[in-house]
């Protein structure tokens, strides 16, 4: 039986693109993280990093998909320079900011700047889609990028602040810019495999996200991600009530190798389901896990309580992406990604600063009914997309065509 992950890399130059794309994309982990423990140091006020970290993450999640909006009708080669650029000039800027102790309103404004971060996972997506679109592979190739993400968001925060912490504040920020700008010289590099500008549909310059189907498919993302961020922020309050802070690690590292470990396996599966039969069983089983983690008891416990709510992460994540390739015209692929991890991301920030407040009120423990709250949620908006993605019956009007309507 051949490696389905060892066939997908034989297209030439896929191996390369994927690669560069890992390096390019590391920063994305990294730079949150990293302003954060950056100005708590420099400034030693957490609100101003939490704060200017913020802005970052808002900014990147309103400026990303208008970026990857100007790839899909221009190509990845044009548009990847200017912007990349822009967001090197303004980490270098935040980080001399910092380092010089200039006005707080310098910092903020280089932040959302280096929000022009482009969104280097869709594009690798793209990538992969414009090779194998319509095959098998796809779903494997997909679930390898996925793979990657868990790899990049594991490794991206303990390189990120262990930099800053042993070498000097500003060493996490500057390493994530040095990554972005190698990593994405190496990917623009890669042109035999850059995926060709698709002649633009009927609606021209608007933007995908006035899809009904991708506008759920985001808003379940969200939901999903506010899991995501919940599991983080409980974790590690649940680790210090208990007496026990450093072994946060080990509980989020079990999350994260149940979605890793599920992730490889998945991907080398073949399913005769719909995309959109599978999406609902994924988000069924997202939320059927965020109940045993009201019920933890110790650190033990709640690593494999974890470890199998990390079992619906990747899945879901794969899914996404093939419903995306399939409802989304070529000619917005890139766009269409960008929304979908970007309403992770901004789930991910909702549910680290709700389950926060519910803990400082209630308790670490009661910070899981905020996963549960937010699987319902998941589970109700996945259950549009079933039936907006759903392959419609066909009519009699509509299978004769000479008959009246």
């Amino acid at each position: 039986m051949t490696n389905p992950y060892q066939d997908i890399f034989k297209a030439p130059g896929s191996f390369a693109f994927s690669a560069s794309g890992l390096i390019a994309r590391l920063p994305v982990a990294m730079i949150t993280l990293g302003i954060v423990t950056m100005l708590s140091q420099t400034h030693g006020a957490y609100w101003l990093a939490g704060a200017v970290s913020a802005a970052f993450a808002l900014s990147n999640a309103l400026i990303a998909p208008q970026i990857s909006r100007f790839i899909d009708r221009y190509g990845q080669r044009r548009v990847l320079p200017p912007v990349t650029i822009i967001t090197i000039l303004a980490l270098m800027a935040l980080i001399v900011s910092a380092r010089y102790g200039a006005p707080n309103w310098m910092l903020f404004l280089f932040a959302v700047l280096a929000g022009f971060m482009p969104s280097i996972s869709a594009m690798v997506r793209a990538r992969w889609t414009e090779i194998y679109r319509d095959t098998p592979k796809l779903h494997t190739a997909f679930a390898l990028e996925s793979v990657v993400d868990e790899i990049i968001y594991m490794l991206g925060p303990i390189l990120s602040i262990g930099l800053s912490v042993a070498l000097f504040p500003e060493a996490g920020p500057l390493a994530a810019t040095l990554f972005l700008a190698v990593g994405t010289l190496l990917f623009i590099a890669q042109r035999s495999t850059e995926p060709p500008v698709h002649a633009q549909d009927r609606s021209k310059g608007a933007s995908v996200i006035r899809l009904r189907p991708l506008q759920w498919i985001v808003l379940t993302l969200i939901a999903i991600g506010a899991i995501f961020g919940t599991a983080e922020v409980t974790a590690i309050a649940f680790a210090e009530e208990q007496g026990q802070k450093a072994a946060a690690s080990i509980v989020l590292a079990s999350y994260a190798a149940g979605s890793l470990i599920i992730g490889l396996v998945f991907g080398a599966l073949k399913f005769k389901r719909s995309l959109a039969t599978q999406f609902l069983l994924a988000i069924t089983l997202a939320m059927l896990t965020t109940l045993p983690l009201l019920f933890a008891t110790s650190i033990p416990v709640l690593a494999v309580l974890l470890f199998l709510a990390g079992a619906a992460v990747s899945p879901t994540i794969i899914i996404s992406m093939g419903l995306i390739e399939r409802l989304v015209p070529p000619s917005k692929l890139t766009e269409g990604i960008t929304w979908a991890m970007t309403g992770i991301g901004i789930g991910m920030a909702l549910g680290s600063s709700v389950s926060g407040l519910v803990i400082d009120a209630y308790g670490a423990r009661f910070g899981f009914c905020v996963s549960v709250a937010a699987g319902v949620a998941a589970l109700t908006i996945a259950g549009m997309v079933y039936w907006s993605a759903r392959p419609k019956p066909v009519t009699h009007c509509e299978a004769t065509v000479s008959a009246p309507c």
